[in-house]
């Protein structure tokens, strides 16, 4: 069970130095993106509304342009995941969306019922831009995720796929390459690779 990918978006701008470089989130940040997610889900699954948000009341930092992916699990097992690269939205705006998503558009799993929402278990994984690298020794299992791109078709691993497994780089590339990209299991090694970082945090984290 791995956790899986959706839309991606590229930007040409220059890539600001404080996401490449320096983007922290604090704890009452994430918190607030948690309590965004969990808030987003509950009323669009119940009652079929997206939350309005006062944007006056985000804190600065959130409204940072960069990626986001919302991952679910229930009783430990993934339920839903789906995320996006780029600069196009704020960081929070791209979680709500997020949210939906990985709540409702997920096809390898049913919408979330209402019966389900106290069982699941958020997390949010922000994302760094992206980094084309062009050798594998540039990659660190554990910590990078990678984008796989070949034509028109491409796939992601994030970094905490690697975590519990005892998989090698190629292990990792092979995997990624067969099962999200669907270019085959030594696919990678003619296609564009992209590595990136993410700040991981989730509701039982922050409830400790």
């Amino acid at each position: 069970e791995v956790v899986g990918y959706c839309s991606i978006l590229f930007s040409k701008k220059k890539i600001s130095n404080q996401v490449e470089n320096a983007f922290t989130l604090s704890k009452s940040e994430k918190e607030y993106l948690l309590l965004l997610a969990r808030n987003t889900i509950n009323e669009y699954i119940s009652n079929d509304v997206i939350p309005k948000i006062n944007k006056e009341e985000v804190p600065e930092n959130l409204k940072t342009k960069c990626g986001a992916f919302v991952t679910l699990h229930k009783n430990g097992k993934l339920r839903g995941c789906i995320g996006r690269f780029g600069e196009e939205q704020a960081l929070y705006q791209v979680v709500q969306d997020m949210a939906i998503a990985s709540s409702t558009q997920d096809s390898r799993f049913p919408r979330v019922t209402e019966e389900e929402l106290s069982e699941l278990d958020i997390e949010i994984s922000v994302l760094t831009p992206l980094k084309k690298i062009e050798s594998i020794d540039e990659f660190e299992l554990g910590k990078h995720g990678i984008y796989i791109k070949k034509g028109y078709a491409s796939g992601t691993f994030l970094p905490q796929v690697a975590h519990g497994k005892n998989w090698t780089k190629e292990e990792f590339l092979g995997y990624c390459s067969r099962e999200k990209a669907g270019i085959g299991w030594n696919g990678w090694r003619s296609a564009d690779l992209y590595t990136y970082e993410a700040i991981i945090f989730d509701e039982k984290e922050l409830k400790k």
